[in-house]
């Protein structure tokens, strides 16, 4: 499967519509004009909006252009929302969340074709949200919007059940692998392919900078463990960790600008005995570097000791917690356990305490979830954490998947975020077998942007319609190029194209090598449209 590149982009960056003054970048993709026989005329534009950058329009990966954040110290985005304070972080929200729909409306004044205007006024019609939304959501915690005031280069992105859903790719050195110039390769892909924050899950060698320059290149919200790198400062060995030791992994993040951080907080020492019956005990590396020292030192997790000092930094730097799942089930067998559940209550109380000091948060979730169980598990976090933002890996839906769980994982991921989950941790076809490469990260990404999609679809989202009804469009009137350029790898989707119909006039066929020219359905019921 071949890269991405900023040629593959589709559209230009025309478009930037205003927030507070701030340019919010999308795309206008234009469409091609209808054939003759189906009420020739114009199309409606398609509008994607734009996180790659200055790459996105050249070959070099470049650094984004800083933004104006405010000063250490000053009011966190839940502290100006509980005082009735629109950010510009929640005006830019709610226009990235708008912006296609409320051009396209007058857009759709200047189409003349009736099937057209028949088909997307209905979803145009529909409310749009407000920057007043998107504070509310914010005030009663059930979005977040993760924007640490020293990562200027990150445009806002809101996390949260009310809006579309989002996607975190994992990328980061290993023990094995510490190539810093190869994660901003793996960066810059998962970005052109649509990834909506990056965690970098860097360990072993240059550690900090790879973390910072992800950081400095990166125009997406940036999630750590901060942990890992906590171990690597005792050389590996976790009976060595310490709370000093973390707290200056915390502080060194927080100030190169972290947006976000999974803290496994709401792993206690009580629930590891919760672990003995499992199939697969702890596969979290968070979870089990913690489950150590815990045993070995006969001490409560010294996170969940020290948490009112972890949320005195997040506040000051406007982090948003992202409250791990140190107990997630690694199988099928351990799903929906003892010790999962007992993770998530402590993971409810933590997320009070922190909603006192005005630090957002989200909570993590499984994990390896049978598709039936998958429901409940969106249930009890509604229930228990006061429906702050669910943010999940996969869940992936069987164990006997390797090579291919990129596919088991987004097969759980649409249903979980279909009842409510805001956002999704890719996996990749890697997973449980190695470290992820830039391809990985790409067919990985590709997959949960589409389970994503098909998400918003289950929650009436105008948005994923329109998409969904301009793809139908273009495919029932044989428009192969805005095909190509409205499906999530437009290159893949016009090699495949291309291996078939060959030619100059290939894009203009109206028949695909499926059916052939005498026997496509579609091509049949043109006639309809002719002699109706």
């Amino acid at each position: 499967m071949h890269s991405l590149s900023f040629r593959h982009i589709p559209g230009r960056l025309t478009h930037r519509f205003t927030s507070f003054g701030e340019a919010v970048p999308f795309r206008r993709i234009a469409m091609s004009e209808s054939p003759a026989c189906f009420q020739p005329g114009k199309n409606l534009p398609f509008y994607r909006f734009d996180n790659t950058g200055p790459f996105g329009q050249s070959p070099r990966f470049l650094p984004p252009e800083p933004r104006k954040r405010p000063p250490v110290g000053s009011p966190t985005q839940l502290a100006s929302a509980k005082a009735g304070i629109i950010t510009p972080e929640m005006a830019f929200v709610a226009v990235r969340e708008n912006a296609m729909r409320s051009q396209l409306r007058k857009d759709l004044e200047r189409i003349t074709r009736p099937r057209v205007r028949a088909i997307f006024r209905p979803l145009l019609a529909q409310r749009l949200l407000t920057a007043e939304d998107i504070r509310r959501e914010v005030a009663t915690r059930r979005l977040v919007i993760p924007a640490n005031f020293c990562h200027p280069e990150a445009l806002p992105l809101g996390i949260g059940k009310s809006i579309s859903t989002k996607v975190n790719a994992n990328i980061g050195t290993s023990v094995h692998r510490a190539n810093s110039q190869e994660e901003l390769r793996k960066l810059r892909q998962a970005i052109l392919a649509g990834a909506d924050t990056v965690m970098d899950l860097s360990t072993g060698k240059a550690v900090q900078e790879t973390r910072n320059r992800i950081l400095r290149h990166s125009p997406v919200p940036i999630g750590t463990v901060p942990i890992y790198e906590a171990l690597d400062r005792v050389n590996g060995d976790p009976l060595a960790l310490s709370w000093r030791v973390f707290q200056e992994v915390l502080l060194d993040q927080a100030q190169a600008g972290v947006d976000y951080m999974t803290i496994h907080a709401g792993l206690l020492r009580r629930h590891l005995p919760y672990t003995q019956t499992r199939l697969t005990g702890i596969v979290s590396r968070g979870g089990g570097i913690l489950a150590t020292w815990m045993h070995h030192h006969h001490k409560q997790n010294f996170l969940y000791e020290h948490f009112d000092a972890i949320l005195d930094i997040a506040q000051q730097y406007d982090i948003t917690l992202s409250l791990g799942d140190g107990l997630r089930p690694g199988c099928i067998y351990d799903s929906n356990d003892q010790a999962q559940l007992a993770e998530l209550k402590t993971l409810g109380r933590l997320h009070a305490l922190a909603g006192q000091k005005d630090v957002q948060v989200m909570i993590e979730g499984p994990g390896h979830v049978p598709f039936h169980k998958i429901a409940a598990n969106q249930e009890w976090e509604n229930l228990w954490c006061q429906e702050a933002p669910f943010y999940t890996l996969g869940p992936l839906v069987t164990d006997v998947g390797a090579g291919y769980d990129h596919i088991t994982g987004a097969m759980g991921a649409m249903a979980m975020a279909s009842y409510g989950t805001a956002m999704l941790c890719y996996v990749t076809p890697k997973e449980h077998l190695g470290l992820p490469d830039a391809n990985d990260v790409l067919e990985g990404m590709i997959a949960f942007k589409i389970a994503a999609h098909a998400a918003d679809l289950a929650k009436g989202f105008p948005q994923a319609y329109i998409h969904d009804h301009m793809m139908s469009l273009a495919r029932f009137e044989f428009r192969w190029k805005d095909q190509f350029v409205l499906s999530y790898h437009p290159l893949r989707a016009q090699e495949f194209y291309g291996k078939e119909i060959r030619g100059t006039g290939a894009e203009k066929t109206h028949f695909c090598s499926m059916c052939g020219p005498k026997f496509c359905p579609m091509k049949l019921t043109q006639e309809l449209f002719q002699h109706p």
